[in-house]
């Protein structure tokens, strides 16, 4: 009896054991384990490896496959990349996503090179749309005409009539309404400009139809809003873009009271499937006054942040709302918008350091760029303690005498490369070719001044492709290939610089460099898979633009799957 008890003991002991084992072996194997490709991590201590292994939301191991073995069992999903190449997860430094999303929804002029041709997509458009709806578009940029200037209300008016219309230039710095639209907002000659806006107006006076910055909301409050089932299925359709473009954060610069609600119904559902760092609109008072006095604000493991405020300094080149410290060259009367003073810049971001909120300002021309610097300078010194990490968004032209402050005042340049690509043929026109070549897109000046530099691409100004990006900003060309050299080629970035800008540095400028941008142990596993490793590229980088996003992952969750 003792003998068979004892038996008995041994075999309960051996099969606990080896339950205790197998429970124990189970704990590290990993959900994925990637292998047979490069692997570039954006860690310098470790900048490439062959394999990755991440077990729930995050990275628990890096190395080579044979290092990565132990984490491989029974249900650890086991992606052979097969030459193909990873990165950490890309970052939309600088976007607009529900205009990504409505863009899908609306008239697209983006790229057409003649008037003509946005009569024709017009007149379509008119014939599909009921006589009580506004038509609405986006995407148009008199740079790319034959006629080199602003269109006038009287073009839309010989294609339609009968509905009021409003067409949003490219950088969305200016509408183009037709006499209908300016009647419905009562619009007439003895329309004074607002401040910070301009309203173009014909030899005798009246409105063209063209207004600039803050004049453009003379028209667009007439417009009836959206539903906020509209909105919500714009941002859902943009968010799934985004992430089979392989973006895992995206910047959202400046956003309202109902989008922000939509994505706070969105982030306590579970249904945000990127990571949203959303900067509150600056001009909107109702909008600060709520969320300033909660402080900042960090929801559902980093999926959404609200800890930024977005300010807006000055108009866009293209428009020649940019504000310049020398007159436009092609306009010498004019020296663009000055949205905000830098006593405005400096009240606001101080309020905003207060609260513990982190400043963005929109700065395009060398005028208010250096606003922008000074205020920030008074702040600095204001809040030596904090942690601020301001930010210019664009900072395209710069004076020379300034370019040096980014370093010196830890000033993070959120900056768009493709916006280089699509501006330079006619900057020269606006500024000169002196004054491009001393602080027109300075990626290099400002990068030996030790500045952070962000990359971007402000859709839907821009192509939201995050691979575009690169290619511009370690070529400098168009898609075309030209010029040959690129321009400024002394500005061009190396491809780790350029990558940086996507992923390490951006995560910093959103206060994630603890949680995302570099693939390191404990990590969150933010990653994307390329179809090529960009660095076999670089002999010919016009091939950059034929890779394809294979797979996006967000927290250890698949996002996008070719």
């Amino acid at each position: 009896m003792r003998l068979v008890l004892g038996f008995v003991f041994f075999l309960s002991h051996l099969l606990m054991t080896t339950e205790s084992y197998a429970q124990q072996h189970k704990a590290e194997d990993a959900d994925w384990v990637f292998t047979g490709g490069s692997i570039y991590t954006l860690d310098p201590a470790h900048p490439l490896v062959t394999a990755i292994a991440v077990k729930g939301k995050k990275i628990v191991a890096l190395g080579s496959e044979a290092d990565l073995k132990k984490w491989q069992g029974p249900r650890t999903r086991l992606f052979a990349l097969k030459g193909r190449a990873m990165y950490p997860g890309f970052h939309e430094g600088h976007g607009h996503l529900l205009g990504i999303g409505l863009m899908r929804q609306r008239l697209d002029l983006t790229g057409l090179t003649q008037l003509s041709a946005i009569g024709e997509r017009v007149k379509k458009a008119a014939q599909e749309t009921p006589k009580d709806r506004w038509l609405l578009g986006r995407g148009w940029d008199q740079n790319l005409w034959d006629k080199k200037e602003f269109p006038s209300r009287r073009d839309l008016d010989a294609w339609d009539k009968d509905h009021p219309i409003v067409l949003t230039r490219v950088d969305g710095h200016a509408i183009w309404a037709n006499s209908a639209a300016l009647k419905v907002a009562g619009l007439t000659r003895q329309t004074p400009d607002p401040m910070g806006g301009k309203i173009i107006r014909d030899a005798q006076g009246e409105p063209t139809g063209i207004f600039l910055d803050q004049a453009m909301e003379l028209v667009r409050r007439q417009i009836p809003a959206e539903s906020r089932a509209q909105k919500r299925k714009a941002l859902e359709e943009a968010m799934a873009l985004e992430a089979s473009l392989g973006i895992t954060t995206f910047h959202d610069a400046g956003i309202d009271t109902e989008t922000l609600s939509i994505y706070e119904e969105m982030q306590k559902a579970g249904q945000l499937t990127i990571r949203l760092n959303a900067m509150l609109a600056g001009d909107d008072p109702v909008l600060l006054d709520r969320y300033l006095p909660r402080g900042p604000q960090v929801l559902g493991d980093h999926r959404l942040m609200i800890q930024a405020v977005k300010l807006m300094a000055d108009g866009a080149l293209g428009s020649r709302g940019a504000a310049l410290l020398e007159p436009y060259r092609d306009q010498p009367q004019e020296q663009g918008l000055e949205i905000l003073t830098e006593e405005q810049i400096f009240k606001l971001s101080q309020r905003f350091a207060a609260a513990g909120f982190q400043t963005a300002t929109h700065a395009i021309g060398d005028r208010s760029n250096r606003s922008v610097l000074n205020a920030y300078e008074r702040v600095l010194k204001q809040f030596k303690d904090k942690d601020l990490r301001l930010r210019i968004e664009h900072a395209q032209i710069l004076d020379a005498t300034d370019i040096q402050r980014f370093g010196q005042l830890g000033i993070i340049a959120s900056m768009q490369p493709t916006h280089l690509t699509s501006d330079a043929p006619w900057v020269p026109t606006r500024l000169g070719q002196e004054r491009m070549d001393e602080g027109a897109y300075v990626w290099q000046k400002l990068l030996k001044t030790k500045a952070l530099l962000v990359g971007g691409s402000d859709a839907p100004v821009e192509d939201p492709n995050p691979l575009l990006g690169i290619y511009a900003a370690i070529t400098r060309q168009d898609i075309q290939g030209q010029p040959p050299g690129g321009w400024s080629a002394d500005q061009r970035l190396s491809l780790d610089e350029a990558l940086a800008m996507y992923t390490r540095n951006a995560a910093y400028a959103a206060f994630l460099d603890k949680v995302t941008g570099q693939l390191q142990v404990g990590k969150a596993a933010d990653l994307v898979v390329l179809s090529q490793d960009l660095a076999t590229q670089l002999a010919s980088p016009r091939a950059i633009l034929h890779n394809k996003v294979e797979l996006t992952m967000v927290g250890g969750t698949v996002i996008y799957e070719k």
